[in-house]
């Protein structure tokens, strides 16, 4: 069962609450805070993303650098160097746009968006290029190539590729099987408990130098605007923490890792993403990061009134 996570205070008052579930491991691997269901499989959407690119990984992707591997694993905000990178990605396995399965889609970002938008009509100004997954399909058409795999059909279930994912997120979450969902750029997604995913999180931030783990963990610290954008949740967080990699996934699903190994993973059942930050930050407090200023800021976001700070929005005061 759900438990309150996230309040939202305004004029001194408890507006409203996000409830959801969450858990804390640490290096051992072993839960050290329990709320909620957490050993019952959701599906994290693009938090799995970072096991689909270790899958592309171990079957011979080769990315030209660390910024080619970060937007195979981005939930990209369809920004110009986005776009870039995944269309440097595209032509050099002699791909185009065209070749990508993910729906057609607008930039994230407000102003990429805006500048798309200038001068065109929403059904044609979108493209599938600026779909967030855009990164991740270029990169899954690569392999395939490399693999010889059919380049049409990589989205089914049955095709290698997919199930190369399924046996790849298995063996580093150590989920027992159960049956897929379609995840929104329409590619299988794999259930995971958030323990489990924690757990993976944990294996990615502690695995050998030059693993596929580590290399995916090393890309995603390096480049976290590239898997995000401006102004997202894991730039912001991975910027205030060294050493820290994390990713978050639709409606409400975040998980991340130390390098020492400790963990966590949650999912705010109502899928608001004002909850994020602030539950993210009060779980990395209590995981003993050293608090800067910068965590300071992003702990308690502004509840605006007229223009003024009228309230906060802010884990739940002694949740953890």
């Amino acid at each position: 069962m759900s438990v309150d996570l996230v309040e939202v205070v305004r004029s001194g008052f408890q507006e409203c609450v996000h409830r959801g579930s969450l858990v804390i491991i640490g290096p051992d691997r072993d839960p050290v805070v329990e709320l909620g269901e957490v050993h019952v499989p959701i599906f994290p959407r693009s938090t799995n993303k970072p096991m689909q690119a270790i899958t592309l990984l171990r079957n011979g992707f080769e990315p030209l650098d660390d910024a080619e591997l970060a937007i195979a694993t981005a939930s990209h905000y369809g920004e110009p160097d986005h776009v870039d990178l995944v269309q440097r990605l595209l032509d050099r396995f002699g791909f185009t746009e065209d070749d990508l399965e993910c729906p057609p889609d607008l930039p994230w970002e407000e102003h990429a968006r805006a500048n798309v938008l200038a001068g065109h009509d929403r059904a044609k100004a979108a493209r599938r290029i600026y779909m967030n997954c855009s990164g991740k399909h270029a990169a899954m058409l690569a392999t395939c190539q490399l693999n010889g795999w059919p380049t049409r059909g990589y989205l089914e279930v049955g095709h290698p590729l997919q199930q190369a994912v399924t046996e790849t997120i298995a063996d580093i979450t150590g989920e027992p099987e159960t049956d897929l969902g379609i995840d929104g750029c329409g590619l299988p997604i794999v259930p995971v408990s958030l323990v489990n995913l924690a757990r993976a999180y944990a294996t990615m931030a502690t695995a050998p130098d030059g693993s596929p783990e580590r290399r995916v963990a090393e890309a995603i610290r390096a480049h976290p605007r590239v898997i995000s954008g401006t102004d997202g949740p894991d730039l912001h967080v991975m910027t205030a923490t060294p050493g820290l990699v994390c990713k978050i996934g639709a409606d409400g699903v975040h998980a991340g890792a130390l390098p020492d190994g400790s963990a966590f993973a949650y999912k705010i059942t109502d899928g608001h993403d004002r909850a994020r930050i602030p539950l993210t930050l009060a779980i990395l407090q209590r995981m003993g990061i050293d608090w800067t200023d910068a965590h300071t800021e992003l702990a308690a976001p502004a509840v605006l009134g007229g223009g003024a700070r009228v309230g906060v929005v802010r884990a739940i005061p002694g949740l953890l």
